[in-house]
């Protein structure tokens, strides 16, 4: 109980963090907005659900089209503030889906790098560890150099290079049902290395592209939309909660693969939950953002040295700050005389905290 009253504490005071800084964020860009104007356009957004609508569609493999079913929502708002039609446009539809996908994305990986850290008991993992990023990036960048040849959207490319990438990873370590956590760290870094090989060749042929392809490596928010969100943000709930069910057995984890299985965890099983589910969410943030570096390693360091390292606690809060943390990135990003893309500034502030780690030697603890 008293584990469960600290996290929800922990969690509400970072709730209230990310909710403060998502209305300071709203505020800031070319025409200035006051708190208020912001809050109450905030609130004319929000809306429920009203009713399902069937529909049947078609999807194009090649010179193939196949029926795809689709069910549309009705919405319906919720509050109907008076708010100046110009306002509203600029914050519902222009930064309020910028800033809700930086905070979806920073959640998911600050999730993803803790369950990560804990998965491989090193601090310095991080969601990109078994080269989902890089199976990721080789969708995307596939899809921007050879357009004609994939048939699927950016998006989905990127999505579907990411699972593919962490699956060949975990069939490469896995032998006899088992997985070592070092070999699946070592094919990891080797898989890496390949793709990164690979995404090197495709620049080379992306013409007029190269500089779309650049900054979607470079990681980007600059094109959200509220249909990225409403992609992303029921994967990373979903699979937020099937790590969070998971985080005692992870905390056992941490003792050793022989005691856990003593202590009657199923080991194996354990560990193909806690990988697929963090190479999902990982591939959901990053389909839609690019590959934004750092979160996943230093908001988990950072929340262990705060609250401690169960994962009870650990993950709730590394999930808020993450979103917290890359809120407050992605309006350094946009605000300056240039927009830049935010994995630049990321990894700005998460190089020199690397370091800083490094020479303070406190990355061999959890």
């Amino acid at each position: 109980m008293r584990v469960v009253l600290q996290a929800l504490l922990w969690s509400g005071m970072l709730a209230v963090a990310l909710v403060g800084v998502v209305l300071t964020s709203a505020t800031i860009g070319p025409a200035d907005l006051s708190y208020a104007v912001v809050a109450k356009a905030t609130l004319n957004a929000l809306v429920v659900p009203s009713g399902l609508h069937p529909e049947v569609t078609t999807a194009s493999v090649g010179s193939l089209e196949f029926p795809f079913p689709l069910v549309d929502i009705s919405y319906t708002d919720l509050f109907s503030f008076p708010v100046d039609e110009r306002d509203q446009i600029i914050v519902e539809d222009i930064r309020l889906p910028r800033i809700v996908l930086g905070a979806v994305v920073g959640f998911a990986l600050g999730t993803a790098g803790t369950v990560m850290q804990g998965f491989f008991r090193n601090p310095m993992a991080d969601p990109s560890i078994i080269g989902v990023s890089s199976g990721a990036a080789v969708g995307a960048v596939a899809t921007i150099a050879f357009p004609l040849a994939i048939p699927f959207g950016l998006q989905t490319a990127a999505f579907t290079g990411a699972l593919i990438t962490a699956a060949v990873v975990y069939l490469i370590a896995t032998e006899n049902g088992r997985t070592p956590v070092a070999t699946l760290l070592l094919a990891g870094v080797a898989i890496q290395t390949f793709l990164g090989a690979v995404i090197s060749y495709m620049l080379l042929h992306t013409g007029e592209s190269l500089n779309e392809a650049v900054v979607w490596l470079m990681g980007h928010l600059n094109r959200s939309t509220w249909s990225d969100v409403e992609v992303t943000l029921p994967i990373t709930v979903i699979f937020f909660l099937i790590l969070i069910a998971y985080a005692r057995d992870l905390n056992v984890l941490l003792l050793g693969e022989e005691d856990a299985q003593s202590l009657g965890i199923e080991v194996e099983r354990t560990k193909r939950l806690l990988l697929a589910g963090s190479s999902i969410i990982t591939a959901a943030a990053v389909a839609v953002a690019g590959v934004i570096g750092f979160v996943g390693l230093i908001i988990p360091h950072m929340m262990r040295l705060v609250v401690g390292a169960d994962h009870r606690i650990l993950i709730p809060t590394s999930a808020l700050a993450g979103g917290t943390f890359l809120v407050i990135a992605d309006t350094f990003a946009r605000s300056g005389p240039a927009e830049v893309p935010v994995g630049i500034v990321t990894a700005a502030v998460g190089a020199p905290f690397f370091l800083f780690l490094l020479r303070r030697r406190e990355v061999h603890a959890l």
